[in-house]
């Protein structure tokens, strides 16, 4: 099971910290992935964190402003958001990847086990 965390109301150019805290299985045996999702259009991947090499993804959208990471004591990843923007509004999602899971992609039919979510909305 994954649980987020973390979302919030932010004025833009503020800052989030999201969390994705598993139980039940040990999340450096998976990529993670964080999409996130407005109503009426298609999930979107955000960032991803490789458990072969540690190596990260990030969505154009957000390069330069977010930031994935993971804390292997916690069996937790985490996702910090600065210069947060109102298109970043969503919820966001946490999964591990269950195809090819250790490699990091931006496809979510390749992950499983979803979260219930975190709101995210940032106000003009």
């Amino acid at each position: 099971q994954l649980v987020e965390s973390g979302g919030g109301l932010v004025q833009a150019g503020g800052s989030l910290r999201l969390s994705c805290a598993a139980s039940g299985f040990t999340l450096d045996d998976y990529a993670i992935g964080w999409f996130r999702q407005v109503p009426g259009k298609e999930r979107e991947g955000v960032s991803c964190i490789s458990s072969n090499d540690g190596s990260t993804y990030y969505a154009d959208s957000v390069k330069g402003r977010f930031t994935i990471s993971s804390d292997n004591a916690k069996n937790t990843v985490y996702l910090q958001m600065n210069n947060l923007k109102p298109e970043d509004t969503a919820v966001y999602y946490c999964a591990p990847k269950v195809i090819r899971r250790r490699l990091c992609s931006n496809e979510g039919h390749e992950y499983d086990y979803w979260g219930q979510g975190t709101q995210v909305t940032v106000s003009s």
